[in-house]
């Protein structure tokens, strides 16, 4: 098959969640003997053009706009939009699997890929499709217990008290003509989303997990050691991590390990991601809390750095305040046989066992946060045998391998079937 594979940003400048999925899939699908090409965007105007990334033909668009039109230009891109007609034309694609494109690409390019003739494919990552930015309005933030049922309707109303004058009225409505009118197939990254997608009004929805490989999360001992003297990182650091802003947990997780300290001094918590504003407020809330000797900062690492920073941790930490499809570091905690403390918010418990491999907790509640970290770093065995019970499950259930072969079955009976 010939894959078009669409994503706003993508390795090496890209390093989130979604663009790690797609550079995932894109690499298991040229293995698989499928032609692959990429399409993505750069702020950069020197990485226009076509490059190529561990084998994979990339085709950068740069474009650049003033993100408070994004709820306009994120339909209509006509930089973006020229160009990927253009592609499709010369590269005469089988299937676009289509990932981000709500913020550069836009969703024009699935009405071009459904009128070049493709069976359109869109994985949605998150809630973007029905929502401006994070999902919070179902959580009451005072409910301190884990809830089960949720009711994720948004209604415009309130979109349009959150994002006044950047509210497009039009927005959500012309979003889910598109998707019922181009797109063959919409996959959710979990039933969590897959549901929340439903509640607002977007269907023929089908749900299949991320995976990862988990052979390219070995690390040697002499890197992780080397990593551990670099950092002064002990035997009871917390790993925490991704693109840090206040609903990803940044400071629940600084007050759970603010508790936890009184029990175990030794206990830290080692932070990847990017050292800017939201970094510093973690910085200045641990100062205030007396714990600042207790935060590493390691700075945006990737690859054998990235690797050894979760091998060299005890736990893995991924209290979001918001609803979290499938965060990728459950995956990556698991490769690497590390136990998680997960957030109840999302799609988390699809994969984190409460018990088995890790806990999971309602992370506006600090105490039990800080309990659930406490039992772990108190207790190696537990750590050790909930980190193999991890590795096990993505290993078995969430491989690399498995998500791209359901994608290519699924690919395959949209071809076979003739469907438009």
């Amino acid at each position: 098959m010939k894959i078009l594979i669409l994503q706003d940003d993508f390795p090496p400048e890209g390093y989130g969640g979604a663009a790690a999925i797609a550079s995932n899939l894109a690499r298991q699908f040229k293995r698989d003997g499928h032609d692959v090409f990429v399409v993505t965007t750069s702020r950069d105007r020197e990485k226009q053009g076509q490059s190529e990334y561990e084998g994979i033909p990339v085709f950068r668009i740069v474009t650049s706009y003033d993100l408070r039109f994004q709820a306009y230009v994120s339909l209509w891109n006509p930089r973006a939009t020229r160009e990927v007609k253009r592609i499709l034309r010369e590269f005469k694609p089988d299937i676009v699997h289509v990932h981000n494109v709500h913020g550069y690409l836009s969703y024009r390019t699935l009405t071009l890929a459904h009128k070049s003739g493709a069976r359109v494919v869109l994985t949605a990552h998150d809630v973007m499709s029905f929502n401006y930015s994070k999902l919070t309005e179902y959580i009451d933030p005072t409910n301190l217990a884990i809830p089960h049922d949720f009711n994720y309707r948004i209604h415009p109303l309130r979109q349009l008290r959150e994002q006044r004058l950047r509210y497009n009225p039009f927005r959500n409505f012309l979003i889910r003509r598109i998707l019922a009118r181009d797109v063959n197939k919409i996959i959710a990254v979990s039933d969590a989303l897959k549901i929340a997608l439903n509640d607002n009004g977007i269907g023929n929805v089908e749900v299949i997990h991320n995976g990862i490989d988990v052979d390219e999360w070995k690390e040697s001992a002499e890197s992780i050691e080397q990593f551990k003297r670099e950092h002064n990182i002990g035997k009871s650091a917390v790993l925490f991590g991704g693109r840090l802003s206040g609903v990803k947990g940044t400071s629940k997780i600084v007050e759970a390990v603010a508790l936890v300290r009184e029990r175990i001094p030794a206990a830290q918590l080692l932070v990847i991601g990017k050292k800017d504003s939201a970094a510093d407020n973690m910085l200045n809330y641990a100062q205030r809390l007396g714990i600042s000797d207790a935060i590493i900062f390691t700075g945006w690492v990737s690859g054998a750095n990235l690797h050894a920073a979760y091998h060299t941790a005890s736990i893995v930490a991924v209290p979001t305040l918001s609803f979290d499809s499938f965060p990728t570091m459950n995956l990556e905690a698991f490769a690497c046989a590390k136990p998680v403390v997960a957030t109840c918010f999302g799609g988390s418990r699809e994969i984190v066992e409460d018990g088995v491999s890790g806990y999971i907790v309602n992370p506006f509640d600090t105490k039990m946060l800080a309990d659930q970290i406490d039992v772990l770093l108190s207790n190696h065995q537990k750590v050790h045998a909930m980190g193999r019970a991890g590795y096990e499950r993505v290993t078995i259930d969430f491989s690399l391998s498995s998500q791209a072969k359901q994608y290519e079955s699924l690919f395959a009976m949209l071809l076979q079937s003739g469907a438009r």
